[in-house]
């Protein structure tokens, strides 16, 4: 069904000078979307009961959510071929949603390998992504972090070159804190100051172990251009013991970040997760309403 492939220290910076950060900011101030990876279990080519088909996503997060941000990931994509992409993006297009961001999640790609072909490999991978992601509107790519530290300056030359071939079709490179930047909350400024122009963050709330967390989302969000904004599922009066999601909003805030809010989430049936998306959706709302100081 998805596409496969085929084969500590602290640093004060300022944020990244990505070339369509300023534009993207403008346009997605306090917007609230979805990252398709809340729906894993939930997808389906063909239609089927208590079941979605992504192509159906767009105008469905307009009609019941009035949301129209949406983050993919490419194990949702059923199909990297033009006539499949170039539907979807039209769907979006028709229900008046943006396609923001490509979460490359191919499998055993390694752009850090000491191996030059296993390097090679992985690059030509995330470049064919990249057109993909282009054909999608995207304006950011994100590549997996391996679960392994890797050679920093080997990672450093990996970003650079997927940044000059994307940066041509007007898409930026992301970090996020998944694989091995999970329990380091000075990995993403680290590798942003090793990479420079054209990588920024994309925090995700949930994504760090315990220790890391709320001091990781602060060195992460003043660098961020979007973010996953995760929640397990939440108990029967909408707790969320896994931790404070309003404090993971008021840590982003802090550092001025305003958006987009790309919901994660997860639920066993597709009606409690839809029903989760509108509980987030009216905390941010709420949430931005206080501390913009608007009653």
């Amino acid at each position: 069904m998805f596409p496969q492939t085929t084969a500590s220290s602290i640093f004060i910076i300022q944020r990244p000078a990505c070339a369509d950060e300023p534009q993207a900011r403008q346009k997605m101030t306090n917007e609230i979307g979805i990252t398709t990876g809340s729906f894993m279990q939930h997808l389906t080519v063909e239609p089927r009961p208590g079941k979605l088909r992504l192509l159906d996503l767009p105008k469905l997060m307009r009609d019941d959510l009035d949301m129209r941000v949406i983050d993919l990931m490419t194990r949702t994509l059923d199909s990297f071929e033009p006539k499949y992409v170039d539907e979807l993006r039209n769907r979006a297009e028709k229900a008046g949603c943006i396609i923001t961001n490509l979460k490359m999640n191919q499998r055993g790609l390694e752009m850090t390998s000491p191996d030059p072909a296993k390097r090679k490999q992985a690059l030509d991978e995330y470049k064919r992504t990249i057109g993909v992601a282009a054909r999608l509107g995207c304006r950011w790519v994100r590549p997996a972090s391996g679960s392994k530290r890797p050679d920093i300056k080997r990672y450093a030359a990996a970003f650079r070159e997927l940044i000059d071939y994307a940066e041509p079709k007007g898409i930026t490179l992301l970090i996020e804190n998944n694989g091995w930047l999970r329990d380091d909350p000075d990995a993403i400024p680290l590798v942003i100051h090793s990479v420079g122009k054209g990588l920024a963050a994309a925090p995700d709330t949930g994504n760090w172990t315990d220790q890391a967390m709320y001091k990781g989302l602060t060195k992460a969000f003043p660098l961020a251009v979007t973010c996953d904004f995760k929640a397990f599922q939440l108990e029967p009066n909408n707790e969320h013991p896994r931790y404070d999601v309003k404090c993971c909003f008021q840590t982003a805030w802090d550092a001025r970040f305003r958006g987009p809010w790309c919901l994660e989430h997860f639920n066993e049936r597709l009606d409690g997760l839809w029903k989760g998306f509108a509980t987030l959706r009216d905390w941010l709302k709420q949430w931005t309403k206080e501390a913009s100081g608007e009653k």
